[in-house]
């Protein structure tokens, strides 16, 4: 037995609202409709991948030369830390770095210009008791 009240495929007749409503659909609802064509977002894509790639080797770069620079502060504050000296550093001090002749490292506040040992470099001990590098040699040229 046919269901006298279905309405014929053409027909666009809602069911739930029990009303006519093919004017508002968001497409087109008979053969004379303007044919729904698929956009090409290739190009789209393409350039937003191309953006978003950049912006996030960007920041990639940024995160990897951060992580640089602390990997070489932790590796002069375990070196400094390790090292032998006879004395409490004074917080904003300049201390050098040397290596003496059994190779062991030590800590001093003699200048590199006074003695001929193996220098490795100028600290100074912040608030955080963290030591930083400094470039004591240019400081004096100045």
């Amino acid at each position: 037995m046919k269901d006298e009240t279905k309405k014929p495929d053409l027909v666009v007749f809602n069911e739930e609202t029990q009303k006519y409503d093919a004017a508002l659909k968001p497409y087109g609802t008979s053969a004379s409709s303007p044919v729904i064509k698929p956009t090409n977002t290739a190009t789209w894509t393409a350039d937003g991948v191309r953006r978003v790639n950049k912006i996030l080797k960007g920041k990639f770069d940024e995160v990897k030369k951060e992580y640089e620079l602390l990997m070489e502060k932790f590796q002069y504050n375990d070196m400094l830390y390790n090292a032998k000296f006879g004395f409490e550093p004074i917080m904003g001090e300049t201390y050098h770095l040397y290596n003496n002749k059994k190779e062991e490292l030590f800590l001093s506040i003699i200048e590199p210009s006074q003695w001929d040992l193996e220098y490795k470099g100028s600290f100074r001990l912040n608030s955080d008791k963290m030591w930083e590098k400094v470039d004591f040699l240019s400081n004096k040229e100045a």
